[in-house]
């Protein structure tokens, strides 16, 4: 297969009112008045619909050492929750996906919260390491579609000169919702038995309960991509996403292919670090729950600030030039974080800044970038569907560190996850700049 990309035809830059670069969508916080009353409302949304998803998620990872001693399980059985989650995930994204584009973004962004947030809270109840482990991969379903359905919400009403950091700053909401379960972590494993800790984190997961009710009487799709949807008949047709060009169209199929490439590569990555980095810190560097929780400040604040900053960049930078970035610098503090001599946890502390930085860094640009590269009638599909086959197909490199730890350790497996990295650099060779490109 070539990797020369695709002759693309001229990105047509059309400036929406009141965003034509000028007077009161300039300065640091520009984009967010740029959005609009309606925009911004739908932005709060989806940050909080993100964050609570991201809250859900690392109730697992937070939890796996609790859960490994009541079950009795082993590294490869712990890995597995990770798996079966993002492997489902890409079900429940794809599938998200196509209803965001036949019923609308808001409905389909209520049904996901909705499923994250009961199934969590089922995971607390489970009797059995079977039991969680089919409770988990149905809480999948709803965390696969929550982040495709609420950047494609706000991407259409953000304007093209803002919508790197706009959909970056949501980006960043999964920091907030990992900081927020780091805090109930250390509170709760503080003052309740580790049988009973865990699954007072999965009852917390009840939370999202709150946004549904804010969200279902306060955001609204955008005019303009809703029009255009209705209009289409084709529209959430999940085979348009894998039509192969013609001599007189340009297909699909090419985008998808590498657009899915892409996100295996850098969420395999991010996912390797997200599971086992709690465990690592506890494990294998003898850390408290105060301390892992102390440990892990550093690389959440990292990753706030990255999510912030790599929005800025994909912006200046373009969609393409940003992720290639982060790729290199994600995977050269992987393997620096992962061979920290025995002892030096000074350095491991300030080595999680960085490594927090760059590998959510590399994200902020993929809300905007997946939206730029798919048509308003099948925008959803295509978005939730890349996206998602990433997760799931990333997924094997957290179980591959799981059964390589009894052997490699942790630490040393982790550097499985700088091979992620290295693939998603190679996936952008056969995808197209995006940057300016409006959307109907």
């Amino acid at each position: 297969m070539s990797t020369t990309p695709p002759p693309q035809a001229p990105l047509t830059v059309v400036p929406r009112p009141g965003n034509d670069g000028r007077g009161a969508d300039d300065g640091a916080l520009g984009w967010l008045r740029a959005l609009g009353p309606r925009g911004r409302r739908a932005f709060a949304g989806a940050f909080g619909g993100y964050a609570l998803d991201s809250y859900d998620y690392f109730t697992l990872p937070l939890s796996m050492v609790a859960l490994a001693a009541y079950f009795g399980l082993d590294s490869g059985q712990t890995g597995l929750f990770t798996t079966v989650t993002l492997v489902v995930s890409a079900v429940g994204g794809a599938l998200a996906g196509v209803l965001a584009d036949r019923i609308g973004r808001v409905r389909a962004l209520l049904l996901t919260v909705i499923t994250y947030a009961v199934f969590t809270v089922a995971c607390g109840f489970a009797p059995n390491y079977e039991t969680l482990l089919v409770f988990r991969a149905l809480q999948g379903l709803g965390f696969g579609g929550e982040w495709a359905v609420g950047a494609i919400l706000v991407a259409e009403y953000a304007s093209a000169k803002h919508r790197g950091r706009t959909l970056g700053a949501i980006q960043s909401s999964w920091a907030v919702g990992w900081a927020l379960a780091a805090i109930v972590y250390t509170v709760v494993f503080s003052v309740a038995d580790d049988a009973l800790a865990w699954r007072i984190m999965f009852w917390t997961g009840a939370l999202p309960a709150l946004l549904v009710v804010w969200v279902r009487r306060s955001v609204h799709d955008a005019p303009e991509a809703a029009a255009a949807r209705e209009r289409s008949p084709g529209k959430g047709q999940f085979r348009a996403i894998f039509a192969p060009g013609t001599g007189a169209a340009d297909g699909l199929l090419r985008i998808t292919l590498f657009a899915a490439l892409l996100s295996t590569g850098v969420q395999g990555g991010y996912y390797t670090l997200a599971t086992w980095v709690p465990t690592y810190l506890k494990d294998e560097r003898g850390l408290s729950v105060v301390g892992t929780g102390g440990y892990l400040t550093f690389l959440i604040s990292g990753a706030f600030i990255g999510y912030l900053t790599g929005g800025y960049l994909t912006d200046r930078l373009g969609r393409r030039r940003n992720i290639w970035l982060f790729a290199l610098l994600s995977a050269l503090c992987v393997l620096a974080y992962a061979n920290i001599p025995a002892g030096a946890d000074t350095l491991l502390l300030v080595l999680g800044f960085p490594l927090g930085f760059c590998m959510s860094a590399i994200f902020s640009g993929f809300g905007s970038y997946l939206a730029e590269l798919y048509p308003t009638t099948v925008r959803g599909t295509g978005q939730g569907f890349t996206y998602n086959t990433g997760r799931a197909v990333g997924a094997v490199f957290p179980t591959t560190v799981g059964f390589l730890a009894d052997s490699w350790g942790v630490g040393g497996a982790l550097v499985f996850g700088a091979i992620g990295y290295g693939v998603a650099a190679i996936a952008l060779l056969g995808l197209p700049e995006t940057r300016g490109k409006e959307l109907a």
